[in-house]
């Protein structure tokens, strides 16, 4: 079973590298692109063995404790297969 953590900054907090991506972005000519939010991306790879809510339960766990800043981050967990 494979899973998929993203994390992204809360809405509320400034994003200054994404940002700076945008304006790079435009300078390139891509000026249809008004923002940009960069965010992290987990790909886990699961015992089969594991169930779904399990999975599911652990990795909100993990997300919370290791992967995000909690105060200026937020996250989904995505269970595949």
């Amino acid at each position: 079973m494979k899973a998929l953590v993203h994390v992204k900054l809360k809405p509320t907090v400034l994003d200054p590298q994404g940002q700076t991506i945008q304006r790079a972005l435009a300078g390139m000519g891509h000026s249809e692109i008004s923002s940009v939010r960069q965010g992290k991306y987990f790909e886990i790879d699961l015992d089969a063995s594991v169930s779904r809510d399990a999975a599911l339960k652990n990795l909100t766990k993990v997300a919370q404790d290791v992967l995000t800043n909690p105060v200026i981050e937020e996250f989904s967990v995505e269970i595949l297969g």
